[in-house]
């Protein structure tokens, strides 16, 4: 409701353009929130659902209606990695484009700018690792890496024509909690 209202409010701005949006069919449940604080962030792209703690060591980044297997991969991982963070990203395109915009004004010697992807990632420890997640091409989240140097392990489809209940391709198409939780250990050894 949040990024559709804001949607057709930016569309017919003087400076407006258009918004993309990825239906689905599946049905998700929405998290019940103490505030509305995080929808200043969602509006530039992505918002912690669960904030990183001090010192996190590993994040789990996804789109879409991938939320379930994210969440159940993150609260299986809390374990090992106490501070771990879920973030919710809700347009790939808004953050990329404000990361390179921040890093275009710093090479032309600009005011200095600080992208959001940057603040978000912040807090986290220069040692941790983010398992991306989506479902489409896994490049489209891969470059999170990049923002402050992370590792990333980046998880998405990788090729196209299979059919079945979303549980069974989940699974072949390594999309699933076992899937995150696989890609989590992996950047461990590291």
């Amino acid at each position: 409701c949040v990024l559709m209202r804001h949607a057709l409010e930016h569309m017919q701005a003087d400076d407006g353009e258009s918004s993309y949006f990825r239906l689905s069919t599946r049905a998700l449940t929405q998290p019940k929130r103490a505030s509305d604080a995080w929808e200043a962030d969602a509006l530039k792209g992505a918002y912690w659902l669960i904030p990183p703690g001090d010192g996190c060591d590993l994040v789990i980044a996804y789109q879409g209606a991938l939320a379930p297997e994210a969440l159940e991969a993150h609260r299986r991982l809390l374990d090992d990695h106490p501070g771990a963070g879920l973030l919710a990203i809700t347009s790939a395109d808004l953050l990329h484009r404000d990361w390179t915009a921040a890093g275009r004004a710093r090479w032309q010697k600009q005011a200095p700018s600080r992208s959001h992807i940057a603040q978000l990632f912040a807090p986290l420890a220069r040692h941790a690792g983010i398992v991306t997640l989506i479902d489409g091409s896994p490049s489209t989240l891969s470059w999170l890496g990049g923002v402050c140097g992370h590792r990333v392990r980046a998880l998405g489809v990788e090729k196209f024509g299979q059919t079945g209940d979303l549980p069974d391709l989940y699974r072949e198409m390594r999309l699933d909690a076992e899937a995150i939780l696989d890609a989590a250990a992996d950047l461990a050894l590291d």
